[in-house]
Parts: structure tokens; C-alpha cells; sequence
């Protein structure tokens, strides 16, 4: 694996249909219907907006035989108005829809943890090695008819699993691990090789996307060892909508794609299927226009663990760095001083001038030479003014520094005081593996000197600003290397939008909380209430409660799994019905939808009140 230097994994080739994937082939994008599979006109109107839009691929749920079975006309009626996309068929349950649906698709996904497996219970079930080995024996039997179907049809598959669905059987021998997710995709792909089928694409998904980054390293890891070169779909389940959606999915699939990983992604947002294309499509340009990069003379620090890393260590300043909460640093150098109460910066860059009035509880940094020592003010220096750090009387000091300005000088200084925090900045096309490379080198030196992040823009889109910030954050956050976080916007972007993005990938990273959160599926075919309509009006009435999590699901499929870290669920579990959920237990089943949002929250007031008491 290499850190610091951009170059895509090397993969074999999947034929799916006339859009291969993997090789040198370019990283695809794709999305998925949300209507019935059955509404053949509703499908055909949704894909043609979805590859209109740019998507490669098109998803559709496929339930029953029926349902597969009408993979054919919609195929026939999209081939009519001269759109050649590949379908893929979504499973899950009924290994006999499989067989059915890759006669009709150009590639079907089926899910380990629901393929032959009986349905979740949640509950610790004893294997022996025995009993085990004979699970195994039964997936075989059912699966190896299902691979030479496809081997007739030319059909690929997708081996997809997915964190919230994991089997009772898995569960029991790995727990709810990144372990666990893996070996559940490489029971499947060792029969594919056994076999010889070669047109394999693997995903393996979390909302949570420390979980999704740490298993997904893990499972290249994995299948390296074992000589296997499968492609892989990425993407963050359950990712949400809005600025939300985007900055989670940019942090975990960015971070992904920046080492390399990736033949195909697909951005999970709670929105209209098309939308999710351009969201996926600005991700993946902003990293791949970084190949061909100038060489970055990186070393892996030792005792770093790529697949499992732990925060880098550091000497706390003030509250930065140590076992504080990462930071966030803004700049205020037009003078105005509007922040948003919910997302108010830690620290404040000033420059070369201090408000008129400083905000109680934030620390403003003033350019060291023309700092003065006044109350909640702190000294910034460059790498030109370390001959006066040493006669700086100040208890915090930071400095702007890039990898290639580390010189043995700056390390004597930073040696010599542990009091600067680094502001750590890069200018380089690869600028992920150029600050991976600063943080390392401190490592490697002995340093424990904490380090904030400085990423800078010019975006005059909200959009573009979450993707590629939050791409270039995914790394740094997921690797532990990160103290502290200062976005710098040179476009028309309002100082209250580049905070919260800040605040937002910190949160999608799993490392400070500063808003309720929401895990929202998507939706498709199997959704069974209006889920854009129902998550708005959940947001507006739950949007105070700091620290929440609450699932949204549309249908049964992922719903208590993928919630596993939910506080409280709001589960389709029929058409027009809703059952509620505290954690993985199940407090009322099948309301009325239309009364459902209001016993969500008299259920989230009853809890909170009694965890309060």
C-alpha cells in the first residue's frame, strides 16, 4: 500500500454487459431506482434520468421471481429509446430470485449475509467447527448453480455485504467487526475461484464509515494474500441527505479512492436517484486528476498500522492535541465575526488585525509579529520566523509549516517546543499524501507536537466545498493523524457554510459530535413510505437533539442491523406501516405512517427523560 503516492490498485476485468469495469477501465459511477420493480415505465424514466446524468450502471430491487422476471421488459424498453445501460439486479432473501434475475441482467447482487442464511435474530447462536464447516457446505450447494446460470448468460455478479445485515452465523464466531464483514465476502469468493468465475465485483459497506474505510483496507489486505485481484464497488449505506449525505460519502469513499481503491462508487443519498451522479462524479474527477503527481519522498512512520490505526500520539496544548477533541480552526480575515451558535470555531486566524471585539470562549490567532499578548490571543508564525519563537513569552504558539519546509531546523525548534501547535499546509497536487508525509516524519522524529490540518479552496458551490474537503480530511482523520481542522474558502461561500462543513466532516469521521445524526437510507423499490417527506419532517422536529442518532430505513433489509449504533429507529415494515425501534429492539410495530413520526417522538421524550432520571 503505498501512502504518501497516488496510483490506482491494479484489478481484474469484469464484463458487465458493454460497460466493463476494472482494469484500466475508468472508475464507473452508478445509482439506483426507487420504484417498484414492477412499474416497468416508472424504471425505464428513472434509469434514462440516472445515465442522462452521467450514471454507468442502474440498480433495481428485485423481491420476488416477478420482479426479475420484468428485469426483461424494462432491459427491452431501455434498449427501444437506444439507452445500452447494464442492469444490475438487487437480492436479498431468496437465492431463486437470483438464478431467475441473472438471465435478464447483466450483473446481479446478491448479499452473503441474507443469501442462504436464515433471516437475523440478533441473538449469540453456538457453532462448532463442525456445524460451521457444514454452512459453508450449503452455500456451496446453493451457490455454485447460481454461478454457472451466469456463466450462461455471460452475467456478472456482485458479491455486497453490508454491515447492518451480517448472518447470526457470522455474528457468532467474528461479532459485529470489520473481521466479520470480510470473512463473510471471502467465504463467497473463494467459491467463485474454486470455480473459475472471474466476473466478480465486491462491496462491503457500513454507514459508519470508520467501520467502512477499516474493512475495506482490511479486505484488499485479505484478498491479496489469497492472490485475488477483484474489483470493488464503493460507498458509504445509509449516508443520508443534504450537506450530510455528500460530506459523510466524500469522507469514507474519498478517503478509499485517495489510496487507489475503487473500480466503481455509488453515493447513497436520500434524494431522487439522478442526484446522486454529479455527486459522485465531482468525487471521483477531484481524485483522479491527482494522477501522474510529482513524487512525494514519503516513509511510513514505525508502529503505524495502516489497517487498524490508533490517533497519533501528541503532548496536549491548551485543549489541542493529547485526548482532546480535534479542533476547528476558521479564518476571520475580513474582520466579520457572525458565527452559527451551533458551530462556533474553537479558534479564530485574525491575521494582521483583531476584531474590535473578541467572542467570549474563542481563541484568536494574530500574525507573531504583531502580537502583543493581550487575553485570547495567540501568536502565528511561518517558517521565517523561527528565530523568535525561542523569545516568545506566549504558552501556545502555532506554526504554518509544509512538508518540504521541515527542515532539521524546524525539527530542533519543534523539539525544543513542545507549546506549538502546527498548522500543517500543502500546495501540492497530491495533497493527502503530502501532509500524511509531515505527520509521519513528526512521528518518526520523536515530535508529539499536535498538528491542525489547513485545507484551502476556491469554491463558490457549497457542494463542491463538502466533497473536497471532506475527501482531502478522510485520510488524515481515518489514519488518527488529525488535532485540528481549518478550511479556508477564497470563493463567495459565507463564513456560517465553511464552519459547518468543518464541523460536519468532523462528525462524519466519528470524532466530535456537534449535531444529531441521521442514518437514512436511500430508498428503492422496497421502500414502503415516502422517505424523503418523513426524513424532513423527522429532521425538523429532532434537529436539537445533540448527540442523537436516528435511523430512517425504508424497508426491513439493512433497518435494525445498519442501525446497530442508532439510538432510535423509524423502520418500514409494511406498505403504509412503521415500527419503531430503541437500538436493535423493537418498541412498537406496524403504526399507521401518518401516525408514526409523532410516536417516534414521544418515544425519543419517554427514553430521554427516563436515561436523565
Amino acid at each position: 500500500m503505498e501512502l504518501f503516492n497516488y496510483t490506482r490498485r491494479e484489478t481484474s476485468e469484469v464484463q458487465i454487459g458493454g460497460t466493463p469495469l476494472g482494469g484500466n477501465n475508468p472508475i464507473r459511477v452508478q445509482s439506483m431506482t426507487n420504484r417498484s420493480t414492477m412499474d416497468t415505465e416508472a424504471c425505464i424514466s428513472q434509469a434514462k434520468r440516472i445515465v442522462d446524468a452521467g450514471g454507468e450502471y442502474v440498480r433495481l430491487t428485485t423481491q420476488g421471481v416477478k420482479e426479475a422476471e420484468n428485469l426483461m421488459a424494462i432491459n427491452i424498453g431501455l434498449r427501444e429509446k437506444n439507452y445500452m445501460v447494464p442492469l444490475v439486479a438487487d437480492v436479498h432473501f431468496n437465492p431463486k430470485v437470483a438464478d431467475v434475475a441473472a438471465q435478464y441482467a447483466e450483473k446481479v447482487r446478491i448479499n452473503p449475509g441474507n443469501y442462504t442464511d436464515a433471516a437475523r435474530t440478533f441473538k449469540q447462536l453456538e457453532y462448532t467447527d463442525e456445524a460451521y464447516a457444514q454452512e459453508i457446505e450449503k452455500i456451496k450447494e446453493r451457490f455454485i448453480p447460481f454461478l454457472n446460470i451466469c456463466k450462461a448468460h455471460h452475467t456478472a455478479i456482485r458479491i455486497g455485504v453490508n454491515h447492518g445485515s451480517l448472518s447470526d452465523r457470522i455474528l457468532s464466531r467474528y461479532g459485529d467487526t470489520p473481521e466479520g464483514m470480510v470473512e463473510s465476502c471471502m467465504e463467497f469468493l473463494r467459491i467463485c475461484v474454486a470455480e473459475q468465475f472471474k466476473d466478480v465485483v465486491i462491496s462491503i459497506k457500513a454507514s459508519n464509515t470508520v467501520v467502512m474505510v477499516q474493512t475495506v483496507r482490511l479486505l484488499v489486505q485479505v484478498m491479496e494474500e489469497e492472490g485475488m485481484q477483484f474489483p470493488l464497488h464503493l460507498g458509504v449505506t445509509e449516508a443520508g441527505d443534504g450537506e450530510d449525505g455528500r460530506i459523510k460519502s466524500a469522507l469514507g469513499i474519498g478517503a478509499l479512492l485517495a489510496d487507489g481503491l475503487g473500480d466503481t462508487i455509488r453515493v447513497s443519498l436520500s434524494e431522487a436517484p439522478e442526484a446522486e451522479i454529479p455527486v459522485a462524479c465531482k468525487l471521483r474527477d477531484y481524485i483522479t486528476a491527482r494522477a501522474d503527481h510529482p513524487y512525494i519522498p514519503g516513509a511510513e512512520a514505525p508502529g503505524f498500522n495502516y489497517l487498524s490505526p490508533t490517533r497519533r500520539a501528541t503532548q496536549a496544548v491548551g485543549n489541542i492535541g493529547g485526548n482532546h477533541l480535534p479542533v476547528v480552526l476558521a479564518e476571520r480575515l475580513d474582520g466579520k465575526q457572525e458565527t452559527n451558535p451551533a458551530f462556533t470555531p474553537d479558534y479564530l486566524y485574525a491575521g494582521r488585525a483583531l476584531p474590535e471585539k473578541m467572542e467570549a470562549g474563542i481563541g484568536y490567532l494574530i500574525d507573531a509579529d504583531l502580537w502583543e499578548g493581550a487575553a485570547q490571543t495567540y501568536p502565528a508564525f511561518n517558517a521565517a520566523q523561527l528565530p523568535f519563537i525561542g523569545g516568545c513569552p506566549a504558552t501556545m504558539k502555532f506554526l504554518f509549516i509544509s512538508y518540504m519546509t521541515l527542515t532539521d531546523e524546524v525539527i530542533a525548534c519543534l523539539r525544543l517546543h513542545p507549546e506549538i501547535v502546527i498548522i500543517a499546509q500543502s500546495n501540492h497536487p497530491n495533497r493527502v499524501g503530502e501532509l500524511r508525509a509531515l505527520a509521519h516524519q513528526l512521528t518518526t522524529e520523536g515530535l508529539m507536537n499536535p498538528v491542525i490540518f489547513f485545507q484551502h479552496y476556491a469554491e463558490k458551490e457549497a457542494e463542491n466545498l463538502q466533497i473536497k474537503a471532506a475527501a482531502d480530511m478522510g485520510p488524515l482523520l481515518f489514519d488518527g493523524l488529525c488535532d485540528g481542522i481549518f478550511l479556508y474558502n477564497q470563493g463567495e461561500l459565507s463564513h456560517a457554510t465553511v464552519d459547518a462543513t468543518a464541523f460536519g466532516i468532523l462528525q462524519a469521521g466519528r470524532v466530535r459530535t456537534s449535531k444529531t445524526e441521521y442514518i437514512s437510507c436511500p430508498g428503492c423499490g422496497r421502500t414502503l413510505y415516502d422517505l424523503e417527506a418523513t426524513i424532513a419532517r423527522i429532521k425538523a422536529a429532532t434537529s436539537h437533539l445533540k448527540g442523537l442518532k436516528i435511523g430512517i430505513m425504508g424497508c426491513i433489509v439493512n433497518g435494525p442491523g445498519e442501525m446497530a449504533d442508532a439510538d432510535y429507529g423509524y423502520v418500514g415494515a409494511g406498505r403504509g406501516k412503521i415500527s419503531l425501534y430503541k437500538g436493535k429492539e423493537c418498541l412498537e410495530k406496524n403504526l399507521p405512517e401518518e401516525e408514526a413520526v409523532e410516536h417516534l417522538l414521544k418515544l425519543i421524550e419517554a427514553c430521554e427523560k427516563k436515561n436523565e432520571a
